[in-house]
């Protein structure tokens, strides 16, 4: 089944659901300043647009940009700066 979620005053908004393997969220983010906790590990994929991002034990930020992706582990946390739309797939565990 389809979920809704949305966060920071509805910012980011994603729509979850199940994979034939693994559970993903597919959604956009408007520009601004975002920290996520994880639970499990997450892959994510810009769809479009660029994340502009903080990963867990790094000091310097990164760019990832339409067709690139990045890799979260479990039980962390990142920061992201958003300049644009940003449409993303999450894709968990």
């Amino acid at each position: 089944m389809i979920k809704h979620n949305s966060y920071f005053d509805n910012n980011v908004q994603s729509l979850g659901f199940a994979t034939a393997s693994k559970p993903a969220s597919v959604g956009v983010m408007a520009p601004g300043e975002y920290r996520f906790g994880t639970e499990a590990a997450e892959r994510m994929d810009v769809i479009s647009g660029a994340l502009t991002v903080l990963l867990p034990g790094q000091t310097e930020w990164q760019t990832f940009a339409d067709g690139q992706s990045f890799d979260v582990p479990a039980n962390s946390h990142f920061d992201l700066q958003v300049a644009v739309n940003t449409a993303y797939l999450c894709v968990y565990g």
